[in-house]
This record gives structure tokens, sequence and C-alpha cells, in this order.
């Protein structure tokens, strides 16, 4: 099923485009539901469809040479999309982008969205904006994982998420926690501690509920914030803005993916 005409859109990088754009794109664009672990895009393998997240959360991550290592590197939420690479000419990529958070998406045929970039520029060029944002976003990961503690990482980590997605609680472990931000188990596990301390974030044995963002951003430091600030001036939009908005209706039954 196609995105119904006249159907609202929550997806920003979407809404962006101009009515007579988006009822271009519209007829190719199938709602999709999304599960928590659903692949989007798997390694080496050409992509099937390019997705704009509606809700929930997806993680980029890259994994070594022989598959035995693998870190996250990228957030993609309903700020942008999932499948970057084929805006680049290259029909696959060696990183996997799963979903973390269960959610809704608009997904479109790689044919049909490379045909619609060829017919209008100005569209492409809105993509491409998002493209460098999201270049900037994992330069920052670069930077934070090599020059910031462990403590600011994890609340950079928290602060990407809670831009992200509905609410302040979080269902998250401190195994799958340790695994994004590629630490040990123990080393998330003390600095949660630390955070709740500091009454920033309040966990449990399965989640983690953002009390007090502004301490969060005081313990992120300089990690956090240049990739947001980049998207706003690209988009025109804070990554966050969909996040302070009332539901859109219903655009109709989700498609499985």
């Amino acid at each position: 099923m196609s995105l119904q005409a006249g159907s609202t859109v929550r997806n920003v990088l979407l809404s962006t485009l101009s009515q007579t754009r988006l009822e271009r794109l519209s007829p190719h664009l199938e709602p999709v539901e999304l599960k928590v672990k659903d692949t989007l895009v798997e390694p080496d393998v050409p992509t099937g469809y390019v997705h704009f997240l509606e809700s929930g959360l997806a993680s980029m991550v890259a994994v070594s040479h022989d598959g035995t290592r693998q870190i996250e590197v990228g957030h993609i939420g309903w700020e942008g999309m999932v499948g970057l690479h084929v805006l680049h000419g290259s029909d696959r990529t060696p990183n996997r982008t799963f979903v973390q958070v269960a959610g809704s998406a608009l997904r479109i045929p790689t044919p049909l969205f490379l045909k619609a970039m060829e017919d209008d520029w100005s569209m492409l060029a809105s993509f491409l904006r998002f493209a460098h944002a999201y270049e900037i976003q994992l330069a920052q990961t670069a930077l934070a994982n090599g020059q910031y503690t462990i403590n600011a990482r994890l609340a950079r980590w928290l602060l990407m998420y809670h831009d992200r997605v509905d609410g302040d609680e979080f269902p998250l472990t401190h195994e799958f926690l340790s695994l994004m931000l590629g630490v040990r188990r123990s080393g998330v596990t003390d600095q949660i501690h630390v955070l709740e301390g500091m009454g920033a974030v309040r966990a449990s044995r399965a989640s983690i509920t953002v009390r007090d963002r502004t301490l969060l951003e005081e313990v992120a430091g300089g990690c956090y914030g240049l990739p947001e600030r980049e998207y706003e001036r690209l988009i025109g939009y804070p990554v966050w803005s969909p996040k302070f908005q009332p539901d859109p209706e219903p655009a109709g039954e989700p498609a499985t993916a």
C-alpha cells in the first residue's frame, strides 16, 4: 500500500519537500512497520529500499573485516533516511543498519528513488544536505570515541537517542549499551551509576529514563551538539522537531517489511 494522498508525513526530510515533490514520491512510498533487530541495510548486499523513518530508531554499525568486532557509528531517526550510500552511487555498503527501537517508516524501492533523483536535482540536493550532516555525525562519533571519556560518550549517546524518540524512558540494557559504545559492560554500569547519582538519569534493570537533559549536556560537553547544529543549519529544523508535534493521523494500514 502506497502513501495515501494528503497524508501527514512525520519524517523531517520528506516534510521539507515541496508539496509537488512529495506528491511525485508518494505513489512509491510504502508505509512499513519496523521491528526491533530488523535489518534495513545488509552489509555487502545491494540495498533494495531506502527508508524514511517516521518513528523508532535505526543504528548504523561498522563491522571489522573478519567480522569479530563491531561498534555503532551513527543514529538515524525521524530526521533522516537509511540508505545514504545509494545517493553516492553505490548500491551496497560494508556497514549494517538495523532497527534499535521499533517504529514505522516510509520506504521506496532503490531504483525508483534514484530515478526521482535523476529527474529532480533540487530534490537530490535536499537529500545530499542531510548526507553531509550525517557525515558530520560520523566524524564526531570518531572524535568522541578517541578523545572523550566513557561518561561523556554515554551522555552523548543518550542525548542522541533522546532527540529521536518520543518520551524520556528508553528500553535499554547495560549489555546493549556496551555493544553500542564498544566498551566493557562493567564500565557502562559504573558510568550509569555516576549519571544516576548526579540526577541526570534514573536506571532500572532494562530501561533508562532521562531526568535532567541539561545535566547530560554538561557531561557530554564538546562531543555533543555540533552535528545537531549543522543539521538545523542545513535542513532548517532541529533534529528533535517531531518530538513536540502532535502525532499525525495514520496514513493507512502499514505493510509488513
